[in-house]
């Protein structure tokens, strides 16, 4: 289907992509970590679009506007609002039933509930446990499934740059936004 040279370039994509994933989460405001991973979502969308993953593909694209929205999550009040979530659930549902390629299209769409209902409450710590636990597990699957090596590099780099985070940081300094207020003091 492609040359060796455009499947090589389509691995390259997700490799950028896995740069700003890496400096995420060593961010110190939740603000800088939206606009960071919505750099590397960009660079996945492309890859998954390329690879023929459209329900990874959409998912990331969903990612985009809720970090776009939560960038701004204490100057847009109406960002605040919890029933975003719920919307942005049942998109990642309809994206799922549309884009259904059998069971490997549900790791985006969980992985990617997972990661709104932990970025609403903007706690750093939730973002980081969901991410943890659910969203990085489940995209690591599906990466390897769908093979984006970048993708799949990403999902580890992630579970190792969270735990760093904790260490870094501290668990409990990672209630609320507190790094952020430290920062801003």
């Amino acid at each position: 289907m492609y040359s060796e040279y455009f499947k090589i370039l389509i691995q390259i994509i997700g490799f950028g992509g896995v740069f700003f994933f890496l400096a995420s989460y060593q961010l110190r405001s939740n603000k800088l970590l939206f606009v960071t991973q919505t750099l590397g979502c960009l660079l996945f969308v492309l890859q998954f679009a390329l690879l023929g993953a459209y329900s990874g593909c959409l998912t990331l694209l969903v990612n985009i506007v809720r970090n776009m929205m939560l960038s701004k999550y204490k100057q847009w009040k109406w960002v605040q609002w919890k029933g975003w979530v719920v919307l942005f659930s049942v998109l990642c549902i309809l994206i799922a039933w549309k884009t259904w390629n059998g069971p490997v299209s549900l790791l985006p769409l969980i992985g990617t509930i997972a990661g709104t209902v932990g970025y609403w409450t903007n706690n750093a710590k939730y973002i980081r446990l969901t991410n943890l636990l659910v969203n990085s597990p489940c995209m690591l699957t599906y990466a390897l499934l769908v093979h984006s090596w970048g993708g799949a590099l990403n999902a580890l780099i992630n579970i190792l740059s969270i735990v760093v985070s904790i260490i870094r940081f501290g668990w409990k300094a990672l209630d609320g936004d507190t790094i952020a207020k430290k920062q801003a003091a």
